[in-house]
């Protein structure tokens, strides 16, 4: 179990990230009683940390995770969800004025169905208000037992620091893969020095990291996938190949790609939590073998030295 920041909050090491739990604006064709299957499936399979946000569907990720948690144990499990998009006027807005938040965390409540959430995040980052302040909001929050835990994603660094100003957040999510390592440079220091725990976004960024891919494959206009230029030309081909050069390796441990990426950022000291997402139960099931999964420090490095210079 991993300890998130300076908080009583605890977790396994491998999380799940839901936004096709109910995220129909993100994903198409999405079904609910999938979502609910996969959420529950996770639990089944040992992985305690749930990370949803109201940006998925719009609260709708939220309802069903408060559909599939009733009968399992409150306290055995984490329930992480984020807030910013205010959409009281006729378009939606970034917000993260005190007042705005402290609704925002009771309205979760309602939808999550349950009394508590354990690690609330501000999603993104608004205009306006001094960061500081809208983490002392939370803090609030937290002091009534209604979250355990403050974090921010999306943030800069300057923005982090002004959120942290009183020392109050716990933990930070932002994007960092194997392919996107700019936070190892200046983020991963402040982090440590300040006992701010880490969650990756897109750990194996949108499936290129899972040796799914062929280099022939190609992407409809709407795939979100399309544009991305990690999905495009010279680099998505050289990305294929240093995944495909890492088969002898997953071949050792018996186990897949995914499982060997996901033992990778379980070992990184400066991850505190993975949080692979899934559209089939199967999926999970799979990366929840990850748990078990312990790679050598020579391993460690050789995956590291072959994603180095992408």
């Amino acid at each position: 179990m991993v300890k998130i920041g300076k908080s009583s909050v605890e977790s396994t090491a491998l999380g799940l990230g839901t936004n096709a739990v109910g995220g129909n604006n993100l994903f198409p064709n999405l079904k609910d009683e999938t979502g609910i299957k996969i959420v529950k499936t996770a639990l089944d399979s040992g992985i305690t940390l749930l990370d949803t946000a109201f940006a998925y569907g719009m609260g709708h990720s939220e309802e069903l995770i408060g559909k599939a948690i009733q009968g399992y144990d409150r306290s055995k499990f984490v329930i992480a969800t984020k807030a910013a998009q205010d959409t009281s006027g006729s378009e939606v807005t970034i917000n993260n004025s005190p007042e705005f938040l402290k609704q925002a965390v009771n309205d979760a409540l309602k939808r999550l169905q349950t009394d508590y959430i354990d690690i609330f995040y501000i999603h993104f980052p608004d205009d306006n208000t001094p960061k500081n302040e809208a983490v002392a909001a939370l803090n609030e929050m937290k002091k009534e037992g209604k979250i355990k835990a403050i974090g921010v994603s999306n943030f800069s660094l300057d923005q982090i620091k002004e959120a942290n100003k009183d020392g109050l957040v716990d933990v930070v999510e932002d994007q960092y893969s194997l392919l996107h390592r700019d936070a190892e440079k200046d983020l991963f220091p402040y982090l440590r020095e300040n006992n701010i725990s880490f969650v990756p976004f897109f750990p194996l960024a949108s499936g290129l990291l899972t040796g799914k891919y062929s280099k022939e494959v190609t992407f409809p206009e709407d795939d979100i996938r399309h544009g991305n230029p990690d999905f495009e030309g010279s680099r998505f081909e050289k990305i294929v190949d240093t995944v495909n050069s890492l088969k002898p390796l997953a071949d050792k441990h018996g186990v897949t790609m995914a499982e060997l990426i996901l033992a990778w950022y379980m070992k990184n000291p400066d991850i505190t939590v993975v949080i692979p997402g899934a559209k089939k139960p199967e999926q999970v099931q799979s990366n929840a073998k990850a748990l078990n999964t312990t790679i050598s420090d020579d391993d460690y490095q050789e995956i590291d030295n072959k994603f180095k210079n992408l």
